[in-house]
């Protein structure tokens, strides 16, 4: 089939089995153009609580799918491709955030939505880029543990100074290979442009920027702005929906492109295959689910 005959096929088999598609921001054009909600991780993890469809296909990777299936723990949560991962969430485990636990007793612990469910267990509360320092503060805590990424965990510091940031030393590789020659290349180039920057970059890239935010902020920044042209600091999938929200107006990534290989996992193909086979479902044991759950519940609260 061609491309036009897989995104019918996909939209069939979707209404006829009472799924719902979600895509991540960075995912390839063609996959947000076929999914019903495409947003970042906070928007993402509140769709998959209040959904009632039956089925969930991801279209994004694991720590995100296994979100949907703590919050949705009685539908069927598909991810198309189960190789899609996270290298930043695989910087903490269970063990060793215990291990931490014990050396700051009583300190409550943040875990950022990229981790596994097995860490969103250890965790108080958890936190998305769009509202980590909301929810930071909501503990009214003299310090906290911030796991599993530092340049987020920076990020929170200065906008929560008030409060002591203990951070974990993980990152996004991908942001983390955007660095301040490449801002100031893209400035130079582009001197009309405001530039935007994700929180996972590194702190001096972050300082450079004139808005740091979440995907979603991004896309409201770039709406509400009456600047035209805007360099966009975060993986270039991004680019597809600003374009889309505001056509009138110019987006540029960094050079060369931040790229998730992980995030571009994801075709149509591999959706239309994981609607026709039901496969690659997400399994967590029951009581995985039910401590992590709380974790991420305790995040929803936090308006």
């Amino acid at each position: 089939m061609d491309l036009n005959e897989v995104r019918s096929e996909i939209l069939r088999l979707k209404e006829a089995k009472g799924a719902v598609i979600l895509a991540h921001n960075y995912q390839i054009p063609e996959v947000q153009d076929v999914a019903d909600l495409v947003g970042d991780s906070f928007q993402l993890s509140r769709a998959a609580a209040g959904t009632d469809h039956r089925m969930i296909v991801f279209c994004g990777v694991k720590f995100m799918a296994e979100s949907a299936k703590i919050l949705s723990p009685d539908k069927k949560v598909l991810l198309p491709e189960p190789q899609a991962g996270c290298p930043m969430a695989d910087m903490v485990t269970p063990e060793d955030l215990r291990r931490m636990k014990d050396e700051h007793p009583g300190v409550p612990v943040v875990c950022y939505v990229n981790t596994s469910a097995e860490v969103k267990g250890e965790c108080h509360i958890c936190c998305t880029s769009s509202n980590a320092p909301k929810v930071v503060r909501s503990l009214n805590s003299k310090e906290v543990i911030f796991a599993p990424d530092r340049n987020l965990a920076r990020f929170v510091q200065r906008a929560v100074p008030e409060v002591r940031v203990i951070p974990w030393d993980g990152f996004c590789p991908t942001h983390e290979r955007i660095d301040p020659d490449q801002v100031l290349s893209a400035l130079a180039e582009h001197p009309s442009a405001l530039f935007m920057a994700h929180p996972e970059c590194q702190e001096e890239v972050v300082k450079m920027a004139h808005f740091v935010g979440s995907t979603s902020q991004m896309l409201d920044f770039a709406a509400s702005s009456s600047t035209s042209e805007f360099i966009v600091g975060t993986e270039e999938g991004m680019l597809h929906g600003l374009k889309k929200r505001c056509p009138h107006k110019t987006f540029y990534t960094i050079s060369p492109a931040p790229v998730c290989p992980n995030m571009k996992r994801t075709t149509l193909h591999s959706i239309l295959r994981s609607l026709q086979e039901e496969t690659h479902e997400i399994i967590l044991p029951r009581d995985t689910i039910d401590r992590a759950r709380a974790s991420l519940e305790r995040m929803l609260e936090v308006i």
